[in-house]
């Protein structure tokens, strides 16, 4: 059994989403100005000089550099700053109607009271190492580096944590420490350090973490994966953390549930798809109808089909009853989360799932637009490969509908999709130039059809039999060229 999580209190996710929605033009002003009350708000809470100061501060901020490229200032290189900012900020077209003001005498007061924290917690450290022992010692240094991780300063916090690291021998923390050093990069947007010190953590887990530790790195490596678009990595991480979900210093259960779903629905094979997502127990409590909800909550879904008759029955308990059910959304998080949670609309996402693997292709259509719009625009590790996700599940819904068929007319394709016969050609052609769907498009004849190339499996198997045999029989001949070589030398 390991040891309560340490260190997991600090940085503030959700902190690095609000400056998101500062700099994102899709958002709206009412979000906007939320988000800058709440980013107000926590600054003046948690004495956050250094993190007011990187965002707003009139010539070093990074919210001062919102909007700024090439038509503005021609022939000007971005800024380091600039460059730095993009792991927090909306890299696409950057716009930030409400601005986070800058007060120099607030800035002052909590730089002075940041001051004053520092010099208690150096005192609080002197006399331990005067008086008492190790453990006492780390404690006050553990302080300062949650320290450095609240107020916001990326440097010095990573720096307090590795100091503890190197001196500190118990598993259990290190993993802990590193866990608050990854977050560190993902509150700002640092791809490479995140990727670095998850291959770290994996290292530290392998060599005897617990299990609570375990299951907790799956959720911090299944969103690394999905800020870097490896999205057949972070499905089964993803996937499998739902059950055991313990990370809410990470994203709230609700984001986790999103970022699952939306990976699974890219990325795993239609099998794999309809066990783990469209029958997932844990996903159908969130995003399931009224009945199908309550079967995934009373644990009668994954039951499976030996469930006891009053497991069965509990589908026909009363409508009063089913006021009562837990929404698993707010479980382990505060109450201001879970306020904000119960507003969370899975409807689109539901229909994606759904109409996506029953084949209702319109309908899908216009699920993908809104969970485009509700989910991949409005989050900040979502909205860099909304393009390319948008793009993949239209690919995933040409291919599983062409491999039904040897022949299919455009026009009657179109109409299944909701589209025009113009469009689904344009966009069937760039699929089929990259070799991503084995068909042609015939409009030449008046037809408008699309006829399908079916891969031979049997013989792409011989083909690559006979491929391999030649390579070993031209690698044999060169072989015994140079054996019969060296033996003519000795000779």
């Amino acid at each position: 059994m390991g040891s309560d999580p340490q260190y997991a209190k600090w940085p503030l996710l959700p902190l690095a989403q609000h400056v998101f929605t500062l700099t994102n033009p899709y958002a709206s002003k009412p979000l906007q100005q939320s988000a800058a009350k709440a980013l107000q708000d926590a600054i003046t809470e948690h004495k956050m000089a250094p993190f007011y100061k990187y965002l707003a501060h009139p010539t070093e901020g990074i919210l001062n550099y919102v909007g700024e490229s090439s038509s503005n200032v021609p022939g000007k290189a971005p800024s380091r700053k600039n460059s730095a900012a993009a792991g927090m900020i909306n890299t696409r077209n950057p716009t930030s109607s409400i601005n986070l003001a800058w007060d120099e005498t607030l800035y002052q007061q909590l730089h002075a009271d940041n001051e004053r924290e520092l010099e208690e917690y150096q005192k609080e450290e002197d006399e331990a190492v005067e008086k008492a022992g190790d453990t006492e010692i780390q404690a006050a240094r553990g302080k300062r580096a949650e320290f450095w991780a609240r107020v916001g300063d990326k440097d010095k916090a990573i720096a307090a944590h590795e100091d503890i690291f190197e001196k500190i021998g118990v598993l259990g923390t290190k993993i802990d420490l590193v866990l608050a050093i990854i977050r560190m990069g993902l509150f700002y947007g640092d791809k490479q350090h995140v990727k670095k010190q998850v291959a770290r953590a994996k290292t530290l887990v392998e060599t005897g973490g617990d299990w609570d530790r375990r299951n907790r790195l799956k959720a911090y490596e299944g969103l690394h994966n999905l800020t870097v678009r490896s999205y057949n990595l972070a499905a089964p991480l993803l996937l499998d953390s739902l059950s055991t979900f313990t990370s809410y210093e990470l994203c709230t259960y609700s984001n986790l549930v999103v970022y699952a779903v939306l990976a699974g629905s890219v990325s795993l094979k239609r099998v794999d798809f309809k066990s783990k997502v469209v029958d997932a127990p844990e996903i159908k409590a969130i995003l399931g109808d009224g009945e199908d909800k309550l079967l995934a909550l009373s644990g009668a879904i994954s039951a499976g089909p030996g469930v006891d008759a009053e497991m069965q029955d509990a589908s026909s308990a009363p409508s009063a009853a089913k006021t009562a059910v837990v929404n698993l959304t707010t479980l382990g998080s505060s109450t201001e989360q879970a306020e904000a949670e119960m507003s969370v609309d899975f409807g689109s996402l539901a229909q994606l799932v759904s109409s996506l693997y029953n084949g209702r292709y319109k309908l899908f259509f216009q699920a993908l637009a809104l969970v485009e719009e509700q989910f991949l625009t409005q989050d900040r590790y979502l909205h860099e490969h909304k393009n390319w996700f948008v793009r993949e599940m239209r690919l995933r819904a040409y291919q599983q509908l062409l491999q039904s068929y040897r022949v299919v007319g455009l026009d009657s394709m179109a109409n299944d999709f909701g589209v025009t016969v113009d469009f689904l050609d344009r966009d069937l052609a760039r699929f089929i130039a990259a070799g991503r769907i084995p068909c042609t498009i015939d409009r030449v004849s008046g037809r408008g059809v699309i006829e399908t190339n079916r891969p031979d499996d049997k013989n792409k198997q011989y083909q690559d039999v006979v491929r391999q045999g030649d390579q070993l029989i031209t690698k044999l001949q060169k072989y015994g060229q140079a054996v019969r070589l060296r033996g003519s030398e000795r000779a």
